[in-house]
């Protein structure tokens, strides 16, 4: 897999972080815990604690560390280590339900935390807030509906657990892309993004924003996923239907959640 970098990796400014969790341990979570480290070598982020969360005991990222104990092989012998970085055997979904309860009792200790996900994860953290919704209103039916089509959004399907895909792309896009103002694929500007045309309007959503910061990594601060919470509370109630997504500038899920009443 190729390394996603661009000029902006020198342009932009540091960001350190407190817990960084990586979706899954397979060939894009460690592919990302290794531009992770490369940017920590760059002098470009840090984190406290970094998670790498997988089923499978024997993922490659275990491998890695496994074969390459010192942690220096992938970097070149840049001198990073493995420190910092816990791998955690379990299913994602329940993995979140005890991360982010803690994380939503206590989100001050939580406000530099960021997610890594995975392309390949299902609507993870739509599932906790549907999962947060029944919680907080235990006399309602709270149901998930997959949204209407998207006006002007080229590619769309309905999905299984009350989520829309959509995207901008016709085209196959690259894994690692950064969606840069200009389009790979194009040649032209991009001038699309699911962080505004989901934030406007009649059937706005509340957007858990993935945006790619050094060396290519997509990530979605955990500070959105309760801002999303907060959200859900006040406006369910209102208008009986809200929506949720995870979506990059090209890309995106749409989930829908209902409120029918008990």
């Amino acid at each position: 897999m190729a390394d996603a970098v661009d000029e902006r990796d020198i342009l932009e400014p540091r960001r350190d972080y407190g817990t960084i969790v990586v979706v899954g341990g397979g060939c894009y979570g460690s592919q990302y815990v290794r531009q992770l480290r490369r940017a920590r070598v760059a002098g470009k982020t840090t984190w406290s604690h970094l998670i790498v969360v997988d089923r499978d005991a024997h993922c490659l990222h275990v491998q890695n560390v496994a074969a390459d104990p010192r942690g220096d092989t992938q970097l070149s012998g840049a001198g990073d280590s493995w420190a910092a970085i816990e791998f955690v055997e379990a299913e994602w979904a329940s993995f979140f339900d005890d991360w982010l309860g803690e994380a939503q009792a206590a989100p001050a200790n939580h406000h530099a935390d960021a997610i890594v996900p995975s392309p390949l994860m299902p609507h993870l953290l739509f599932d906790w807030l549907v999962t947060r919704a029944r919680a907080r209103w235990p006399g309602e039916e709270i149901a998930v509906e997959v949204p209407g089509e998207l006006p002007n959004v080229p590619w769309q399907k309905a999905g299984m657990g009350g989520t829309r895909y959509a995207s901008y792309a016709t085209w196959i896009c690259p894994i690692n892309c950064i969606e840069p103002k200009k389009c790979p694929h194009t040649g032209g500007p991009r001038d699309w993004s699911f962080h505004e045309s989901l934030t406007t309007g009649a059937g706005r959503a509340a957007v858990l924003r993935v945006t790619h910061r050094h060396f290519g990594v997509g990530m979605i601060d955990l500070s959105d996923v309760l801002a999303a919470d907060a959200w859900i509370a006040d406006t369910l109630p209102a208008r009986g239907m809200a929506r949720i997504a995870t979506a990059s500038h090209c890309h995106a899920a749409i989930g829908g959640i209902a409120m029918r009443g008990p």
